[in-house]
């Protein structure tokens, strides 16, 4: 038996698409678990809402109401989603998730998943203790990851000023402006850089658009990289099937 899932993206729509790749994967993996065939009519219906909104960063600089607020849009997204049956949503978007609470207030009959939380438990279940996390400034503004770590007992290790500048260059510069070669180099720098201070930990690659831009880079093959859409995709996954299984694959890259 499945439930039909949701995906709130556009956040930006390059990471929506590998977010649907990743749920795809996701519950491939679940029938290998199960024994089963891999095959077409297994998978979960899912739907894909990829919607223009406001920069979530920019917004949360701001307070003032206003045009360049993204809360309406996302509420229309996932007012669409509720309305196709949606039984749970995953929303991907890091910096996103600092409306989490409002989005799930006005749709309690859907479960909108939350990334942060996912992934401490995650991390907590394979025996960490310590991070260190790559995001934007509206993340760390809202200490999204901070708190759902400390949470699960995780000690959360940040970059310093000038390598968040080269994150967010990485993100709005590289991947965002299709410059992929940029946001490898921003990106590639300050997880070393993470590595090189805080030894062998996880790197929490907390915005959709860093794994983008690390992939296949071989400065970085040897770092513990921890990808937050995967395990949201698998959390998605798993709803989708009724939670009835665990989940095999790695969030480390």
């Amino acid at each position: 038996m499945t439930h039909v899932v949701g995906i709130l993206g556009g956040m930006g729509p390059a990471a929506g698409a590998d977010f649907v790749r990743l749920f795809v994967d996701a519950c491939a993996q679940h029938m290998r678990t199960m024994g089963e065939p891999v095959r077409d009519q297994a998978f979960p219906e899912h739907w894909l809402a990829q919607v223009p909104v406001p920069d979530r960063s920019g917004a949360l600089e701001r307070a003032d109401e206003g045009a360049h607020q993204p809360l309406e849009p996302m509420l229309q997204a996932l007012g669409r989603l509720a309305a196709l049956g949606s039984r749970a949503v995953a929303i991907a978007c890091n910096t996103a998730h600092a409306w989490h609470g409002t989005l799930q207030q006005r749709f309690p009959q859907v479960e909108v998943l939350h990334v942060a939380r996912e992934v401490a438990a995650h991390l907590a279940a394979q025996g960490e203790t310590q991070v260190a996390l790559m995001a934007t400034e509206g993340t760390y503004r809202v200490r999204l990851y901070e708190q759902a770590l400390a949470d699960a007992g995780l000690q959360c290790h940040l970059p310093w000023p000038d390598e968040r500048a080269l994150v967010m260059r990485g993100i709005y510069e590289g991947v965002k402006a299709g410059d992929l070669p940029l946001a490898q180099a921003c990106f590639s720098e300050v997880a070393l850089r993470l590595a090189e201070r805080h030894g062998r930990i996880a790197i929490v690659m907390g915005c959709t658009e860093v794994p983008l831009g690390l992939q296949g880079v071989a400065a970085v093959r040897g770092l513990r990289l921890v990808d937050p859409a995967r395990v949201l995709a698998s959390a998605l996954a798993d709803r989708a099937y009724a939670g009835t299984s665990p989940f095999g694959s790695s969030a480390f890259t």
